[in-house]
């Protein structure tokens, strides 16, 4: 009898397996066959419990058979027997399960009677609700197990999934219910809709990834309503492979599709402030530079914030890519025939759209923007490891290395030379009809003010290398006539021997060099190559009143400093100064305002003014008040400057002032230029007309068709022009 009843339960097993193949789903199969045998066992309890023990003796003997057959299935290597086999096992285990459960429904029959029999009769009818759920919630999965096989008998080396697997060898007789703590099991119906939605939302990622660009201004809807090439490749590529390549390839991908995703969003800061994309090889040193800018700005705790923040959304987009892509992967393995034709439908649409060249909303509907990302950073690698060379070749060269120091700046020997930076002084403040009312008003009225204190003054255009932010790679630009575009070039120049115009100043011996820098805070051993004899930071300017967000110290209170400190003692030799006036640095909240000179002091009135200020994280929800708040700071480092020149100018002063680059986009709005103004100031008129072949405009405001020069050059040209060839 045990020997019958172990070949019928392998030969029903077998059978299931077969119906799996065709497609008629496995698991449920398996779930029918546990339904009837439950019946089969009831009816056999109520007569007999003896031959219950004997029936799971023979079901312990079709496992054994089973096995046996799978291990010789696994000795041929016959993948279809080991498959079928492997199915045969699931349903004796099923059988066994059963059969369990017959035993302890008989006897509980026994002891129980008629109570006990409508206990079973409770029972059954949980089985079977149970066996339907199991059909709904795992329907999906019938699904793929079929479609496996079928690729399995077409010469596919497709295995089983990894839940089928999982269900085998973990489900034996009397586990806890499958899902999250059987939680899918009660709700079929709610699980199955959490497992769409999960994968809807896989998918909606994965093309997020794919067709995000990488500056904010392109953030719209007509960049989604795309075909990405790279994804179709990918979708194609990952159906070919094996199934263990294609694992491998799915986790990997995922992965970098995930920094992809990471460096766009980057790019989108960069854009934000620097109006550049990041640059892999040299930018970052910048990251530290922003962090430090937000302590300055927002405090401490919103550093630790933003900082903390950043790496939180870093590791998201990690790890729910790579298990987005895994997701997205399994599910066109177990749907194989759609999705193959799906993407062959989708190749065919690209190519199609790309070659006629469709477009939606002036978009173009086939794109293979991630490829042209892709291959813009190579280039821009490679760009960066070549620069230090070809920078090197270009600092070799110095028209003025071998002049002696008696023929240097020759035509302003005995004048006091400033080179003061109005940080973020560019030509959008003057441009921008939004702000140009206000500033050519300013600017008037400061040409008008020097005019009546004797003074004159020209002006024009400089092109700086950066914008948005980097003003010390400006102001390295202005002062070495080199183009110092990036934090390699500045290092570069900073340890070379390359003279600067502080070194020529000072190389003359005709001038005590020095330098108001109240943005250093902290050691800046850079400052020996600039060639200052002594350098006042923030912390030496005797200020005691408080930060205005960023700028440590009010450019009023810096150039009367200045005075105190260097320009207004008596007897002292000719200056030349470098000068940086940091009011106008971002966020430009809040902004400090003039008071009257005497009241100055040590800075403390300013403690008012800044209650009286504005809040910056106010203040920069709105992209309108910034664009206010930005010039106003422009008009108060304006006007600081040129009543200092009618307060302590004198017939020796030569001035020369310039913007070190433009504002952020937020303030640019859009504008690509990288103009800033430059002016020069002087009482006498001989030092204005060793430039009159330059043709600059007449006043504080240079005119629209003024000249434009790079910042690099303005380094030889000036000292060309008072060195003693010039009339």
């Amino acid at each position: 009898m045990s020997q019958e009843a172990a070949e019928e339960v392998t030969h029903e097993t077998e059978e299931a397996g077969t119906k799996e193949a065709g497609g008629a789903g496995g698991a449920a199969a398996a779930a029918g066959t546990a339904a009837a045998a439950g019946t089969a066992a009831k009816a056999a309890a109520s007569a007999k419990t003896a031959e219950v023990a004997e029936s799971t003796e023979t079901a312990e003997a079709a496992k054994t058979a089973v096995a046996a057959k799978t291990a010789r299935a696994s000795e041929r290597g016959d993948a279809s027997d080991a498959a079928e086999t492997a199915q045969a096992v699931g349903s004796a285990e099923a059988v066994e399960a059963v059969e369990a459960d017959e035993a302890a429904t008989a006897s509980d029959e026994a002891e129980a009677g008629e109570a006990g029999k409508a206990r079973d009769d409770a029972d059954a009818g949980q089985a079977a609700n149970a066996i339907d759920e199991d059909k709904a919630g795992q329907a999906v999965e019938a699904d793929g197990e079929a479609e496996s096989s079928e690729a399995t008998k077409a010469g596919d080396d497709a295995e089983p999934s990894d839940e089928a697997k999982a269900s085998l060898s973990a489900e034996p007789s009397g586990s806890p219910s499958p899902g999250w703590f059987g939680w899918r099991r009660r709700y079929p119906r709610t699980a199955r809709g959490v497992s769409v939605g999960t994968t809807v939302l896989a998918g909606a990622l994965l093309l997020f990834a794919l067709l995000v660009p990488n500056r904010l201004e392109r953030l719209d809807a007509e960049a989604f309503f795309r075909l990405p090439a790279e994804g179709i490749l990918l979708a194609g590529l990952l159906l070919a492979l094996p199934t263990r390549s294609r694992r491998l390839m799915a986790v990997v991908s995922g992965a970098l599709l995930g920094l992809l995703t990471v460096l766009k969003f980057v790019d989108m800061g960069f854009y934000q402030v620097l109006a550049r994309p990041f640059d892999l090889v040299l930018d970052w040193i910048l990251l530290d530079d922003a962090a430090e800018f937000v302590r300055e700005s927002f405090g401490r705790t919103g550093q630790v914030l933003a900082v903390v923040g950043v790496i939180v959304l870093l590791v998201a987009v990690l790890v729910l890519m790579t298990l987005a892509m895994v997701r997205v992967t399994n599910l066109m393995v177990r749907h194989r025939p759609v999705a193959a034709r799906t993407t062959l439908i989708l190749g065919t649409a690209w190519i199609t759209c790309m070659t006629l060249s469709i477009q939606i909303a002036g978009v173009p509907l086939a794109t293979k923007g991630n490829a042209e990302f892709l291959n813009n950073r190579v280039e821009q690698v490679r760009a960066g490891l070549k620069d230090g060379r070809v920078f090197q070749k270009q600092a070799a060269v110095d028209a003025f290395a071998k002049t002696p120091p008696d023929q240097l700046l020759t035509g302003l020997r005995g004048k006091d030379v400033l080179f003061t930076f109005i940080e973020s002084y560019g030509r959008v403040a003057i441009d921008d009809p939004a702000m140009a009312p206000q500033i050519d008003a300013t600017l008037k009225e400061g040409t008008n003010s020097l005019k009546a204190a004797g003074f004159q003054s020209r002006s024009a255009w400089l092109r700086s290398p950066v914008t948005g932010a980097g003003s010390w790679l400006a102001h390295s630009t202005f002062l070495s006539g080199l183009w110092i575009k990036n934090q390699q070039r500045y290092r570069s120049l900073t340890t070379s021997d390359r003279a600067t115009l502080n070194s020529y100043f000072r190389k003359t011996g005709a001038w005590r060099t020095v330098g108001v820098v109240p943005g250093v805070r902290r050691a800046w051993p850079e400052g020996k190559f600039f060639a200052l004899d002594h350098i006042y930071d923030s912390e030496h300017l005797g200020y005691q009143g408080p930060y205005f967000s960023w700028t440590p110290v009010p450019d009023q209170f810096s150039l009367e400093a200045f005075q105190r400190l260097e320009h207004g003692k008596k007897d002292r030799e000719p200056i030349m100064a470098e000068i940086i006036l940091a009011s106008s640095h971002n966020p430009w909240s809040p902004i400090a305002r003039m008071v009257d000179w005497d009241d100055l002091g040590d800075g403390s009135v300013f403690h008012q003014i800044k209650k009286e200020g504005t809040d910056p994280k106010e203040v920069w929800k709105d992209p309108e008040r910034v664009r206010t708040e930005y010039r106003r700071a422009i008009e108060y480092s304006i006007h600081s400057l040129t009543e200092w020149v009618q307060r302590y100018g004198t017939d020796d002063t030569v001035l020369v002032f310039l913007g070190d680059h433009q504002p952020v986009p937020t303030v640019t709005a859009g504008s690509t230029s990288k103009d800033v103004p430059v002016t020069i100031v002087a009482r006498d008129q001989k030092v204005l007309d060793r430039i009159a072949d330059w043709h600059w405009t007449d006043g504080l405001k240079p005119a629209q068709n003024a000249p434009t020069w790079g910042m690099d050059s303005f380094r030889d040209r000036f000292m060309t022009a008072y060195g003693p060839q010039a009339p």
